[in-house]
């Protein structure tokens, strides 16, 4: 579904990333995971063409994604950036059908959509007309979540959608948010820092380091046969404080 091939970027004079070639499956969840800087959300914005890869190609479904096709590409990806990025003018409604309106959908197209997403999320309907600042943490991401669902992607891109939460929400989300991946059996990346999070959700984790992709494997692989001490050690540094002291 999803290709990256022999893929460098460069800011100024950090090399973000490294002749990085990877593969997504169709289906799956693929989680991108590593320390601040190692190249892992420049990945997602490669692949809905928001920036520019300097030499490899990026492919989706078999076609180059390039400044000639990239809008028409990214209607069949969804979008969750980090902290949701929600419009703070507009109701979590007009946030939601934002896309669709642009697109000039019928009303009751938009409406049979709404409803759908909104008992996928468990969103209350009585929420729609508020704005972001008026909704909680959990329900902001799940206006985030919609929106980026609102016209049915065969994609679906997350950059840390709930490293802002606190840990009791944030636990509560994972659980929905993977019950929402098992139900739509979309193509899903996720990006986190969290390990047990990309174990969590995971088909496929990727680890990287400083632009270059150290290993990637299931979750099983990264914990029992790591290729780099690298993987134990990032591993290990997030260990909880519980296990810490049982370890004591």
């Amino acid at each position: 579904m999803i290709e990256l091939n022999n893929v460098t970027k460069t800011f100024g004079q950090t090399q973000a990333l490294q002749s990085v070639t990877l593969t997504c499956s169709g289906g799956k969840t693929t989680v991108l995971i590593g320390p601040s800087g190692c190249g892992k959300s420049t990945l997602l914005r490669l692949i809905i063409g928001l920036t520019e890869q300097d030499s490899g190609t990026v492919t989706f479904d078999g076609v180059p994604v390039a400044p000639n096709n990239v809008f028409s590409l990214r209607r069949k990806m969804g979008y969750v950036i980090q902290e949701g990025g929600l419009f703070p003018h507009l109701t979590a409604r007009r946030n939601i059908t934002v896309m669709a309106g642009y697109l000039k959908w019928n009303a009751d197209r938009i409406e049979e959509r709404l409803d759908e997403l909104l008992e996928l999320t468990q969103f209350p309907h009585d929420g729609l007309d508020r704005f972001p600042l008026q909704l909680s943490g959990g329900q902001q991401q799940r206006v985030s979540l919609m929106r980026a669902l609102m016209l049915d992607p065969s994609v679906l891109l997350l950059d840390e959608p709930l490293g802002a939460l606190d840990p009791m929400i944030r636990a509560d989300l994972q659980e929905e948010l993977k019950e929402i991946f098992q139900a739509l059996k979309k193509t899903v990346i996720l990006v986190t820092h969290d390990i047990g999070e990309a174990c969590y959700f995971g088909d496929e984790v990727v680890l990287l380091r400083e632009g270059t992709i150290i290993q990637k494997g299931t979750p099983e692989d990264l914990v029992f046969a790591p290729v780099d001490p690298f993987v134990t050690h990032f591993i290990n540094a997030q260990r909880s404080p519980l296990e810490n002291v049982r370890a004591q």
